[in-house]
């Protein structure tokens, strides 16, 4: 039974691995709406990816949903807080919003 439990588990975070590479690569294409919805996925299957919720903030901005953006990058940064990356998007965010704070 263990056996089953983390092969399933092994295959929510391949997935959401592809997930995220897919995402990205139409994120860099342009296709905002085809990356929302893949990186979407992929951090419901991989919650603890800071990776995949900071890629995930950038379609959100890229899409005018600031308020999810902020979320994405925060949760980014809360998962792993030496993500620069995140925390560059997070703090230009907050900059345009005319926000500050860590």
């Amino acid at each position: 039974m263990l056996v089953l439990v983390v092969s399933f588990l092994g295959c929510s975070t391949w997935r959401g691995a592809r997930l995220y590479r897919s995402g990205t690569a139409a994120l860099d294409r342009g296709e905002v709406e085809v990356a929302l919805v893949e990186l979407s996925q992929a951090a419901r299957l991989v919650p603890e990816a800071s990776e995949v919720h900071n890629h995930l903030g950038i379609a959100q901005l890229e899409a005018d949903r600031i308020g999810l953006a902020r979320e994405s990058f925060e949760r980014a940064v809360e998962l792993d807080c030496d993500n620069h990356a995140a925390s560059d998007n997070l703090a230009r965010l907050r900059a345009i919003e005319g926000v500050s704070g860590p």
